[in-house]
């Protein structure tokens, strides 16, 4: 059985992409870059399943969008499989050794950016490994394939990849980061868009991940090379933090929206503010901009005080869900923009992929560098770009999310999912950094109380809250509408760069078919049979 859709017109879509939706019976890949997207559906056309073919699409994403991710980032999951849902954590701790009396030592008053000093064990090869050994059809190395082949052969890259490849080099200068590029550049120069690209140390690497189950990457020769190059480099990293690690199967959490089941993972993800933001707007027949502004707000300073790793929680995180909390955060709403708790940064670059299968399976999956390519820092001779991860730590020893060797930092990394009565409906998700809960937020209202298409849900003019009263809106947000938040005291502001709202893709299922809206802001595909 499948759960009953909400109710939406399949020609109706009023805003800028102009797409269609996409149907499918036998399989479903949707994803920001075509060639991942066709390298998760080839494997579904050779007997993989949804969780084969994520991991497929997510290596290969490293290859063709490094520009967001890599083999040393990060990995969150939502699976539903044969009728049962499950989580994967897949996101690293600091180093043992790293502590904030040293950072401050070295010289900083708050976690930077580049370097080792925000670099966190990576999660990503753990993750497909885990997920593989659980749930796939197929051996690691055969979903892998597809991304040594072009690491090893080459891709042309893509518009949207190549634009943000140069914007990176501009901003890793210095012997620090002469790996990266070694790896990235051609003798300084960032790839033309079109231009056909090749990663061959990658590709070994990838090569060595599969052979060995991700052991490798892990206990082995990537492992050591890992610590070793921090090690000379005066990094925190060492081999017994890569052996220390291994990905959390979790439970994930939810929230009830008029009837549907909105699921995300438990922190130290932010999924959760996205869930106590729709609590509070669930207390609305219609929720205007104004409430969603407001919601945000409240439900970011909510998981500020909460969100870290999870075994050093202060509080249950399903006390911030109950019905009794949402109200008490409701009533503080007025007419009258209101004064935030907390800024946030909005920086971020991140892949978000959902695949689904003939079989009723759907994964939800998203993986990240964090920042662009993260720290700068690439492992010499394998391709490894190293995540910026730790960079959200606080220096503040009061801080929930204070940083301490062996600890997960508060993650922005999130997959959603939608269900109703028990029954999927599908996986959805919008990457980008702080973006992601409140892109999370405009995707299941549009869904919902505006009844848009996945592609319609996809394409509507967003809007993101920056700081203070501060938020940024696309170019096409209605204009009568930012008036009327402008006059109740809300910084508004159009913003021209399309990549700070994020980038989403849907699969829902539907009368024993697949429909799916991809990400019009990016080079994105769905590629179905």
């Amino acid at each position: 059985m499948i759960a009953i859709l909400v109710s939406f017109d399949p020609f109706v879509n009023p805003y800028h992409s102009a797409r269609s939706l996409s149907y499918a019976a036998k399989g479903m890949v949707a994803t920001s870059q075509a060639l991942a997207a066709q390298a998760g559906l080839d494997i579904l056309k050779r007997g993989g399943n949804a969780v084969d073919a994520a991991v497929a699409t997510a290596a290969c994403l490293t290859v063709v969008e490094p520009t967001s991710n890599g083999i040393g980032g990060d990995a969150f999951t939502i699976v539903w499989i044969k009728n049962k849902m499950y989580g994967l954590n897949s996101s690293g701790p600091a180093p043992a050794d790293i502590s904030i009396e040293k950072v401050k030592k070295s010289g900083f008053d708050k976690m930077p950016l580049t370097g080792w000093t925000p670099v966190t064990v990576p999660g990503a090869p753990g993750a497909w490994a885990a997920l593989i050994k659980r749930f796939g059809n197929l051996s690691l190395s055969e979903c892998l394939q597809a991304a040594i082949s072009y690491a090893r052969e080459g891709y042309p890259v893509s518009p949207v990849v190549g634009q943000a490849w140069k914007n990176a080099h501009k901003l890793y200068q210095g012997e620090e980061f002469k790996a990266w590029y070694d790896t990235f550049t051609d003798n300084g120069r960032a790839p033309e868009i079109g231009e056909l690209w090749k990663l061959p140390d990658h590709a070994n690497t990838l090569e060595e991940i599969g052979l060995s189950n991700a052991e490798n990457f892990y206990t082995g020769r990537l492992a050591q090379a890992i610590a070793e190059t921090s090690a000379s480099q005066g990094g925190y990293m060492k081999l017994s933090d890569l052996a220390g690690f291994s990905p959390q199967w979790v439970e994930p959490i939810s929230v009830n929206y008029r009837g549907y089941d909105v699921w995300e993972l438990p922190p130290n993800g932010q999924g959760i503010v996205a869930l106590i933001a729709l609590n509070i707007l669930k207390g609305y027949e219609n929720p205007t901009h104004h409430q969603q502004f407001e919601a945000i707000k409240l439900a970011f300073s909510a998981g500020r005080q909460l969100v870290t790793d999870s075994h050093q929680l202060k509080q249950d995180p399903l006390d911030f869900l109950s019905e009794d909390y949402a109200a008490q955060l409701r009533s503080r709403i007025t007419d009258i923009a209101a004064e935030p708790l907390a800024p946030l940064p909005y920086k971020g670059g991140t892949v978000y992929l959902a695949t689904a299968d003939g079989e009723g399976n759907m994964v939800s999956y998203i993986q990240s560098n964090y920042m662009g390519f993260g720290s700068g820092i690439v492992i010499p001779g394998t391709g490894i770009a190293m995540q910026n991860r730790g960079c959200d730590f606080s220096l503040d020893p009061e801080h929930v999310n204070c940083l301490a060797g062996g600890k997960r930092c508060y993650h922005t990394i999130i997959p959603g999912f939608l269900s109703k009565n028990g029954l999927p409906i599908g996986p959805f998700g919008v990457m980008g950094g702080y973006m992601q809960p409140q892109g999370h937020v405009q995707v299941i209202t549009n869904t919902i109380d505006r009844h848009l298409n996945p592609q319609a849900a996809l394409d509507c003019p967003r809007w993101q809250w920056l700081e203070g009263k501060k938020f940024i809106i696309e170019q096409d947000f209605p204009r009568h509408i930012a008036l009327q938040l402008a006059e109740r005291g809300h910084d508004i502001q159009p913003s021209l760069n399309t990549g700070l709202f994020g980038r989403g893709q849907i699969i829902w299922r539907g009368n024993d078919v697949l429909i799916g809206g991809t990400e019009s802001r990016a080079d994105s595909i769905i590629a179905g049979w």
